[in-house]
């Protein structure tokens, strides 16, 4: 579809449609790996099904919820490298590796926690906690997509017309942040996502750190939560969790733990805050874009936008804004905001040592754009 194309620059026609072949071939493996129960729970209605049925595909979360579909759990050994063969046709080698290395955090939490968190189920911190559902049928030739999640990760994907036409949001988090590893080396899944951004901020000349540093304190989350939609909307702390027996304390609080004029200070506008791109000079700009890739290269090269930064004028219109100190070690946010384009971080609790960074695209989040395009192209009567 040539307006699809249109709207993903970087993201070549074949390329795209390499990709979602892989996604499908992968897909439909692992469905057939399934038994009928099994299946009950791992496919959901196809995209564009229906409003109750786009509100399933559309909720995502990022906190150890239930994300909806086949847990790790619930598979056999041979089923689970199914659904992560799935999980790769989606992420570039590096992505992969880091999701990975993020399912793999939940052991390194629950020692931290002195395996004693408990939260009425079997395990609390669980590496077996996450979720594979398919939306549709992979090898017919309707829209279909798939989501996989669980704690500190949120992976969503559509295909239209053959091609990948979504893959925000697009969520990773790092719980602990930094962990020691033997030899005094450490493992930061997440690290150059934090020090570029600091090197970015703390480079500015002081008149554009003011614009860029938006408060003095950072929220306590992402600012857009797990919003279906980006908007200036107050994102409860209830929200990050599927309605069930593990609703967070201060469930009415909002998630950021901001009000009144600090709430104001970062609320999400319609025209970005902050130090826009075309007022950096050339060394930060390549910071900018070097930053933007930690991101936009989670996904693979067929697929993703970073391409489109190297127009000077796409560039120019990424902001950047930042919240709390920009020393190392104290807690801190910061966001990337343009054009079809939202990225938020935010490392404050534990000591700093806990971080949540997502990617989004405000016109195009779960590809609903698309997809009405797709539905005004086939079935119009």
């Amino acid at each position: 579809m040539r307006q699809q194309v249109e709207r993903e620059p970087g993201a070549t026609h074949d390329a795209a449609r390499e990709v979602a072949s892989r996604m499908a071939e992968a897909a439909q493996a692992w469905l057939d790996s399934l038994d009928a129960d099994q299946r009950t729970v791992a496919v959901g209605p196809p995209p564009g099904a229906g409003e109750d049925a786009e509100a399933e595909r559309t909720r995502w979360f990022y906190t150890p919820t239930d994300h909806g579909g086949l847990t790790f759990h619930q598979q056999h050994p041979a089923q689970q490298r199914l659904a992560m063969r799935l999980v790769a046709t989606g992420l570039s080698e590096a992505g992969y590796t880091t999701v990975a290395t993020v399912l793999g955090l939940e052991n390194v939490l629950d020692r931290i926690e002195g395996f004693s968190v408990n939260w009425g189920r079997e395990r609390t911190r669980d590496p077996g906690m996450y979720y594979l559902r398919v939306f549709g049928e992979p090898d017919g030739v309707q829209p279909w997509g798939w989501r996989f999640g669980g704690h500190h990760v949120s992976l969503n994907n559509l295909v239209v017309d053959g091609r990948v036409a979504a893959t925000t949001p697009c969520f990773l988090g790092a719980d602990p942040a930094v962990s020691p590893l033997l030899g005094g080396a450490t493992l930061r899944p997440l690290g150059t996502a934090e020090d570029l951004a600091r090197e970015l901020v703390r480079s500015l000349r002081p008149e554009l750190s003011a614009r860029a540093v938006l408060l003095a304190r950072a929220p306590n989350d992402i600012v857009a939560g797990n919003s279906t939609r980006i908007d200036d909307r107050v994102v409860r702390r209830r929200e990050l969790w599927r309605p069930g027996p593990h609703a967070p304390d201060r469930a009415e609080e909002p998630a950021t733990g901001l009000d009144g004029a600090d709430r104001q200070a970062l609320a999400l506008t319609p025209t970005p805050r902050g130090v826009p791109g075309a007022e950096l000079d050339a060394a930060q700009r390549e910071l900018l874009r070097a930053l933007l890739g930690t991101y936009l290269d989670r996904v693979p090269d067929g697929v993703s936008p970073l391409s489109r930064y190297h127009d000077p004028a796409t560039l120019d219109a990424v902001h950047l804004a930042w919240a709390g100190s920009t020393t190392a070690g104290e807690p801190h946010y910061y966001r990337l905001h343009g054009p079809r384009l939202l990225v938020e971080w935010t490392n404050i609790h534990r000591g700093v040592n806990h971080a949540h960074a997502v990617w989004r695209d405000p016109a195009t989040d779960f590809g609903g754009d698309v997809l009405a395009a797709h539905h005004a192209a086939h079935h119009a009567r």
